[in-house]
C-alpha cells in the first residue's frame, strides 16, 4: 500500500513523470538501446516542465492587459476569470490528464484497426490540450475519478479521431496527396474557412500569385510577430485607458506615458519569449514521445495516416498563413472594441494572437485551396470575428477551472468544445 500511496501521490500526480512513463513504456516495446530510452525518457520529462514555466510566462505576461480591458468595459469583479489558474490545474488533474489520453490513444489505434477511420493522431501538444480541456469541463459538472475519467476519454477519443478525418478531404486538395491529415484545434475554423472559400471565392486567383514585400517577411517569425502584436495592444488599451487606470491595471509609475510604453514593450516581447519556450518544451516532448507511440502505431496498424501538426501545410501557401495571421488580428480586435462597447461581453476578452496564427491561418490555406485570394480574405475576416465569439462563451463555461486557458488560447476547438459539451452538461443538470 505505501509503495501505491507513492505511486499515486508521487508519480503519477506529476505530468511530466507520467509523461516521462509513457515514453519509457514506448520506447521499451520498441526494444530500444539503453541510450536511446534514457535520452527519450529524461527529455520527455524535462520538455513538459519547460512547457509548463512557459504557461506560467505567458500567463503573467497578460494578465494586466486582462486587468485593463476588465477595467475599460467595466466588468464586475464577480465575473473575473477563475482564481486557481491553469498551470494549477495541471498540477491538481495531470495525472488524470495523462491517463485520458492513454486511453483515448488506445482507443484511436483499435478504430484505426478495425474501421475506415485510419488516421492516427500523434500532434502531441494538442492531444495534452484536449485532454486537459474535457478534463475541466467534466470537473465543472462537478465529475469525479472513474467517471471523470470514462468521460474525458469518451469525448477526447471522438475528437481525435473524428476531427482529421473531417479535415482530410481539404488536407488533400491543399497538398495533392494524401499522405498525411491534420490533427489541431484548427479544424472547426479551417472547415469553416474551406466553405467560405468554396461559397464565396474564386480560387482562379491564389494568393501565392501575390508578392509579399521583403519589408514584411519578419511577420513569419510566429514569436516576434505575436510579441509585437502584443506590444501594440498594451499601447493602444493604455492610452484609451487613462493614467490613473493605466497605473492601477500595469503598476505604479506606468500612468506616464514614456514609461508605459517602455513597459509595454517588455510585457509585448515577453509574451513572445514565454511562447518561445512554450515551443521548445513542446518540440522536447514531441521529438521523443510521439516516435514512441508512432512506432507501435505503425507495426499494429500498417495503412495508419498520421494526423500531424498545423504548421505542415504553411509551406503550400506561405502567403496565405501571412493574409490569414494579420487580417483575422484586425478584424478581431475589431469585434473586440464592438461586441465589449454593447455590452455584450461579460468577462474579459483579450485578442488572441496565438490562435490568429496557428488557427486562422491554416482556415486561411483551406480558403485558399478552395477559394483562392478573396476566399482566403473573406475566411480570415469571418474566422477573426468567430475566434472572439467562441471566446467569450467558453470562459464562463469552464469559469472556476482553466477559463484563463481560453482568454489566452482559446477560440477555436478548445473554446467550440467547451461550450458544445458544457451546455449539454448543463441541460442535464450537472455542475454549478
Amino acid at each position: 500500500m505505501q509503495f501505491l500511496n507513492f505511486l499515486v501521490n508521487q508519480i503519477f500526480r506529476q505530468p511530466p513523470l507520467f509523461l516521462g512513463i509513457i515514453a519509457l513504456i514506448g520506447l521499451l516495446l520498441q526494444r530500444k538501446s539503453f541510450s536511446e530510452i534514457v535520452k527519450g525518457t529524461c527529455k520527455t520529462i524535462i520538455g513538459v516542465i519547460v512547457l509548463m514555466k512557459a504557461v506560467d510566462i505567458i500567463v503573467a505576461s497578460i494578465d494586466p492587459v486582462a486587468k485593463a480591458f476588465a477595467k475599460l468595459y467595466s466588468i464586475p469583479a464577480s465575473n473575473a476569470i477563475n482564481p486557481m489558474g491553469f498551470s494549477k490545474f495541471v498540477e491538481m488533474y495531470g495525472s488524470t490528464i495523462g491517463l485520458v489520453m492513454v486511453l483515448a490513444f488506445v482507443i484511436n489505434l483499435i478504430v484505426a484497426r478495425f474501421t475506415k477511420l485510419k488516421n492516427i493522431f500523434l500532434t502531441g501538444h494538442i492531444f495534452f490540450w484536449m485532454s486537459f480541456i474535457f478534463v475541466a469541463v467534466g470537473v465543472e459538472g462537478s465529475l469525479k475519478g472513474t467517471t471523470l475519467i470514462i468521460f474525458a476519454t469518451v469525448l477526447l477519443s471522438l475528437y481525435i479521431i473524428i476531427s482529421p478525418a473531417l479535415i482530410r478531404p481539404f488536407v488533400k486538395k491543399v497538398t495533392g496527396d494524401d499522405s498525411f491529415t491534420i490533427g489541431h484545434t484548427t479544424v472547426g475554423l479551417s472547415l469553416l474557412g474551406a466553405y467560405i472559400g468554396k461559397w464565396f471565392g474564386n480560387k482562379e486567383k491564389s494568393t501565392e500569385d501575390m508578392r509579399i514585400p521583403k519589408s514584411l517577411q519578419f511577420l513569419r517569425e510566429t514569436t516576434i510577430t505575436t510579441g509585437l502584436v502584443m506590444f501594440i495592444v498594451y499601447v493602444v488599451v493604455g492610452l484609451i485607458i487613462g493614467s490613473s487606470v493605466r497605473a492601477e491595471a500595469f503598476g505604479p509609475g506606468n500612468d506616464i506615458i514614456a514609461n508605459m510604453i517602455v513597459y509595454a514593450m517588455i510585457q509585448g516581447l515577453t509574451f513572445g519569449a514565454g511562447l518561445t519556450i512554450l515551443l521548445t518544451g513542446v518540440r522536447l516532448m514531441l521529438g521523443e514521445i510521439i516516435p514512441a507511440f508512432k512506432g507501435i502505431a505503425d507495426k499494429v496498424i500498417p495503412d495508419a495516416i498520421p494526423a500531424l501538426d498545423c504548421p505542415m501545410i504553411f509551406p503550400y501557401a506561405p502567403n496565405a498563413v501571412l493574409i490569414g495571421f494579420v487580417v483575422s488580428m484586425i478584424s478581431s480586435v475589431i469585434a473586440i472594441v464592438v461586441f465589449a462597447s454593447t455590452g455584450a461581453f461579460g468577462y474579459a476578452v483579450i485578442p488572441l494572437t496565438v490562435a490568429c496564427f496557428f488557427d486562422v491561418a491554416p482556415a486561411a490555406v483551406f480558403a485558399n485551396a478552395t477559394g483562392g485570394r478573396r476566399g482566403a480574405i473573406i475566411a480570415s475576416v469571418v474566422c477573426g470575428v468567430a475566434l472572439i465569439a467562441l471566446e467569450a462563451l467558453s470562459i464562463p463555461i469552464l469559469q472556476h477551472t482553466v477559463s484563463d486557458f481560453v482568454q489566452a488560447f482559446g477560440g477555436n476547438d478548445f473554446s467550440l468544445w467547451a461550450i458544445i459539451v458544457g451546455n449539454i452538461m448543463k441541460l442535464l443538470g450537472l455542475g454549478a
